[in-house]
């Protein structure tokens, strides 16, 4: 089974796929624009060559592959289409998955994105992007919103994601979740270097910050939890700036920010996973990412479906 990486980050979509096809999954084609993302990525996989912006290759130089991954990047399609009119796609990166599912038409596809993509623009970007993959063959594609803390990750992630298939008859319905118990506990490590705990000005900032918030009915504010929490908030790329949305409790001292190892346990990386970039680098990294485990338990039933087609 042979599949391209498109919007790779750190390849997390990769390594769920490799999880679920075991050795008869081959990646030949990798695209990824950010340096510090692809040197993580060339540190994890064998293969490590990485192609850059994937809007400046064209679709025939891309190998023939039976499955595209794409984590894509959503900008407003109704401002990128102004000249053009809502319907069209130029000018958002999903056009470049566009052009290269018609251009080589894979079996099928499987794209990830942040949850708002549902409503985005009252739902209009989402209708806009099914329709396009219906008119180019893709008929057969559905999309769900699946949480992490569902798949036995102690994260409150919720993302949707959208699987096609070019042949109508194949079977295909996304994973039940697991609903397994989850547990804080589970991701943390020990032994913590004192650079992780916030200081005085930062703690009495966001605890500041909490009580105006509340006050002026927002509910927005910092999240602390401990190792008895069942899950945390969603990691998020800007965690590096204040850490504020996963702080973890500390006996006798302020909170402290979850640190780059206990960042990648939270998205289901496997600990074997090499960090070779900075502390702020990896937060943004696994921030991005996706949590394997999802994928994984995707990319089982788009593996069932096709053999069983």
């Amino acid at each position: 089974m042979k599949f391209i990486d498109l919007f790779a980050g750190i390849g997390g979509m990769r390594l769920g796929v490799e999880q679920a096809f075991g050795d008869s999954a081959e990646c030949v084609f990798t695209s990824e624009f950010d340096k510090f993302a692809v040197q993580t990525y060339k540190a994890n996989f064998n293969d490590s060559v990485v192609h850059g912006d994937i809007t400046k290759i064209t679709s025939s130089e891309i190998p023939n592959h039976d499955l595209l991954l794409a984590g894509f990047p959503c900008q407003p399609f109704s401002q990128a289409g102004l000249k053009k009119g809502f319907a069209d796609t130029r000018g958002t990166l999903f056009f470049d998955i566009e052009r290269i599912l018609k251009y080589k038409k894979p079996k099928a596809f499987l794209l990830e994105n942040v949850k708002q993509l549902k409503n985005h623009d009252h739902g209009k970007t989402l209708t806009t992007i099914l329709e396009h993959l219906n008119t180019i063959g893709y008929k057969n594609t559905k999309y769900e919103l699946l949480k992490a803390r569902d798949f036995g990750v102690p994260q409150n992630r919720e993302r949707i994601y959208i699987v096609g298939f070019s042949d109508k008859s194949i079977k295909f319905t996304f994973p039940t979740p697991l609903y397994q118990k989850t547990c804080v506990g589970d991701i943390l490590e020990q032994d913590i270097s004192d650079k992780y705990t916030i200081s005085d000005r930062l703690w009495l900032g966001h605890k500041r910050r909490k009580l105006e918030n509340r006050k002026n009915g927002k509910g927005f504010g910092y999240g602390l939890f401990n190792k008895e929490s069942e899950y945390t908030n969603t990691l998020s790329a800007r965690y590096y700036k204040d850490g504020s949305e996963i702080l973890i409790e500390q006996q006798g001292k302020n909170p402290r920010k979850i640190t780059p190892v206990e960042a990648k346990r939270l998205q289901g990386f496997p600990d074997s996973f090499k960090i070779p970039v900075s502390d702020t680098q990896a937060y943004k990294q696994f921030g991005n990412s996706v949590t394997i485990p999802v994928i994984k338990a995707i990319a089982l039933e788009i593996k069932q479906a096709i053999n069983i087609s």
